[in-house]
């Protein structure tokens, strides 16, 4: 019973009963007026057919008196299908016709009578109710005379109509209510499984989704739509419990480093020169400290989009030039052949500033990461593919694991496990929030074309052109 209360509650089922109130209103209303017309137009056919008929026996009466008005009459009376006949006496006895009895007073009244009156056709044993319509017409004798014609027709046609329309409103309250429950069960099915998912949910469990069954209706829409936001939360979750993690690893050391340094200064004595030096390299670890909390601050305003509104028209083949130009000193004393193989005249609706940051990562990635083989070469590329522009660092070194590639995006992710190279495991982390927020995504491919023995990386912002 309270799944049925719940059934019934449901917006669905009140708007199919909204719909089919309406629809039984505009019925009924269509009915009756189709029903109204109907009869008025056998009402009119009915006068002119009686009218007709008038003309007839009135010119045999002038032709041939009350005897030739009787002789037509009694001829057209035992027709098939006759009309309703009667000559009555002043006092309202029945002369001829083929009417054995009528109802009281309907003779008294001269013209059409103005309701449908009971009648009996003469020799009609049955005992069914007829009703007519009829014109009665005072001869100058007192004599009256009647010409009628039967309503059953219309009344036969009215019945049938009004037999429809409760079958025709008994059948739509049947699917109505067939409708109601498959409809209506179906619904409370998928809200009571997207229920038992959000409790999940709630109580924990983000790898959880609503159910989605591929109809496409409002209820996949939503999902969908909570699946993506779901998703995302995972993933921010995720992500922040990496962060945490990191960050207690990454930072302590460098914190437990300074607290020694400032610990073994105090210690040393009265020497300036060790004094200075523990001092500056304390100031050297407090500067790596806070370029990882910039970084940080810089990652998570990317990804809440703070920085949209900083959006202009950027050559993007300048940037791309000028970051090579700038890193191709530092290649140089690292042993690494720099070039760029840039599309020129390419521009792009962007933050100049993050993307310059973006490709300054790659590139010092690629330079740190290169290796030792024997050739160590990096290029610098840019090229339009399609509706998208391609901001590529590729070298030959040693690259990524695929399996690990989706690691190295992450904060604080390091292949560097001894953490022997500088650096804070967010170049990356950086470069990929600021693809998104340019609608475009970060590709890491093997970027040797085969001829090295070492796979290489292809580093690669994906921009959309915009217009």
């Amino acid at each position: 019973m309270s799944r049925l209360r719940a059934m019934l509650s449901t917006t669905a089922v009140r708007l199919s009963a909204l719909y089919l109130g309406l629809f039984a209103l505009c019925a009924v209303a269509l009915v009756f007026y189709v029903t109204s017309i109907s009869v008025g137009m056998q009402h009119d056919r009915i006068q002119r057919v009686i009218g007709s008929e008038l003309r007839v026996v009135a010119g045999a009466y002038r032709n041939n008196g009350i005897t030739g008005l009787v002789r037509v009459i009694e001829r057209r009376a035992r027709q098939p299908g006759a009309n309703l006949y009667a000559i009555a006496a002043p006092t309202g006895e029945l002369i001829a016709g083929n009417i054995g009895a009528i109802a009281p007073g309907v003779l008294d009244n001269e013209g059409w009578t103005t309701l449908p009156f009971r009648y009996e056709r003469l020799g009609d044993r049955s005992s069914q109710d007829h009703r007519a319509l009829a014109q009665i017409v005072f001869l100058p004798n007192g004599m009256r005379l009647m010409v009628g014609r039967d309503i059953g027709e219309r009344e036969q046609v009215r019945g049938l109509v009004r037999q429809a329309l409760v079958t025709a409103l008994a059948i739509m309250f049947a699917g109505a209510l067939a409708i109601w429950f498959f409809v209506g069960r179906r619904a409370l099915k998928r809200i009571d499984h997207m229920s038992k998912a959000s409790k999940k949910i709630m109580a924990g469990d983000l790898s959880q989704r609503l159910p989605v069954n591929g109809s496409g209706d409002e209820f996949d829409r939503l999902s969908l739509s909570l699946n993506a936001m779901l998703g995302r939360i995972e993933r921010l979750n995720e992500g922040l419990r990496q962060v945490s993690d990191n960050i207690a690893h990454d930072l302590k050391t460098p914190l437990t480093r300074l607290r020694n340094r400032a610990e073994a200064a105090l210690a040393g004595g009265e020497d300036a020169d060790s004094h200075k030096q523990a001092l500056e390299q304390m100031i050297a670890d407090s500067d790596q400290l806070i370029r990882t909390f910039n970084a940080l601050l810089m990652i998570s305003r990317v990804e809440a989009g703070s920085s949209t509104a900083q959006m202009s028209l950027v050559d993007l083949s300048g940037l791309a030039r000028d970051a090579a130009e700038l890193y191709e000193p530092l290649a140089e004393d690292a042993g690494v052949v720099l070039t760029a193989d840039i599309t020129p005249g390419l521009t792009i609706t962007g933050n100049r500033e993050l993307l310059a940051q973006s490709l300054s990562n790659l590139i010092d990635n690629a330079v740190k990461y290169v290796g030792d083989v024997a050739a160590p070469k990096i290029t610098v590329s840019l090229v339009r593919s399609g509706e998208v522009f391609r901001l590529s660092v590729t070298d030959n070194g040693p690259g990524v694991p695929a399996d690990r590639r989706e690691d190295v995006v992450k904060r604080f992710v390091r292949l560097d496990e001894s953490r022997s190279k500088p650096g804070t495991g967010l170049g990356l982390s950086l470069v990929q929030a600021v693809a998104a927020l340019h609608g475009g995504r970060l590709e890491l491919e093997d970027g040797s074309t085969g001829a090295d023995s070492s796979p290489g990386l292809a580093a690669s912002m994906v921009l959309p052109r915009g217009k």
